[in-house]
């Protein structure tokens, strides 16, 4: 099934959306923000989404020529995604020394399970 080309109007609600979703996301993933915790897989995922669906509408849109108000949207597209770009690496780190963290914790907890049960079948 061939898809129609959507309508320059549509192309900038989507793109739109898409640097509104990029900005908020750029806010919460800067390198001060130590905690990765609020950071759920979902969230990735949406953002992924999000991405492609503004890339599909960048190459469509390529294709006509373009308004400035879509050339505009693009441009900034295109600058909010090389600052996802340059947080990611740090984002990365982050998510690792979590997930190092959250290992370590495992084995406390587990450690001080066997350590009660170990206690209980003293008493």
């Amino acid at each position: 099934m061939l898809m129609q080309p959507r309508k320059p109007e549509d192309n900038l609600a989507i793109l739109r959306a898409a640097n509104k979703h990029l900005r908020l996301v750029l806010i919460r993933l800067r390198p001060e923000q130590q905690h990765c915790s609020s950071i759920k897989p979902e969230d990735l995922s949406d953002l992924r989404t999000e991405i492609q669906r503004a890339a599909d509408c960048v190459q469509g849109a390529s294709l006509a020529p373009q308004a400035s108000e879509l050339r505009n949207e693009s441009l900034e597209y295109r600058r909010n995604l090389e600052q996802l770009k340059h947080l990611l690496p740090d984002l990365q780190i982050r998510l690792l020394a979590e997930k190092s963290r959250l290992e370590g914790e495992k084995k406390h907890v587990a450690a001080a399970a066997a350590w009660a049960g170990a206690s209980a079948t003293v008493l």
